[in-house]
């Protein structure tokens, strides 16, 4: 299935930076999240984005190369293939100055409906906002 790519840039906070000076391994997955939020966000209509909320079952890093405060990072985020109520995610982080792949990652996300706070199974409409027709 070919993805729709949702792309954005962030500046690394003074926050983000742990003891050896780059970027806390923990803050490359609070990105991770971040870039699963501004997606769906992006694409999913309010009425929807009421009645669920995604949480992360599985978090899957490579941490490939360290990133230093202030240097701006441009994040590409895609889905794959939704299963019952959990829908795979990739991400990659690299360096907007010289485009070095910072981290790739795989996350796998479940739909929980915000009423009940059971799963929930992924409507497969949703795929169109996300993926484009094959």
């Amino acid at each position: 299935m070919a993805e729709t790519v949702h792309q954005f840039d962030l500046r690394v906070a003074p926050a983000d930076i742990d003891r050896l000076g780059h970027v806390n391994n923990v803050t490359f997955v609070r990105y991770v999240q971040d870039a699963a939020i501004s997606h769906w966000q992006s694409v999913a209509p309010p009425d929807v984005q009421a009645a669920v909320v995604w949480v992360c079952r599985r978090h899957e890093i490579d941490y490939l190369k360290p990133a230093f405060a202030d240097e701006l990072l441009a994040v590409k985020t895609w889905v794959g293939a939704p299963s019952g109520a959990s829908w795979e995610r990739f991400t990659e982080i690299r360096r907007a100055a010289d485009g070095t792949v910072l981290i790739t990652a795989r996350t796998v996300w479940v739909l929980i409906d915000a009423a009940s706070g059971r799963p929930r199974r992924v409507d497969p409409a949703w795929t169109a906002w996300l993926t484009p027709p094959a």
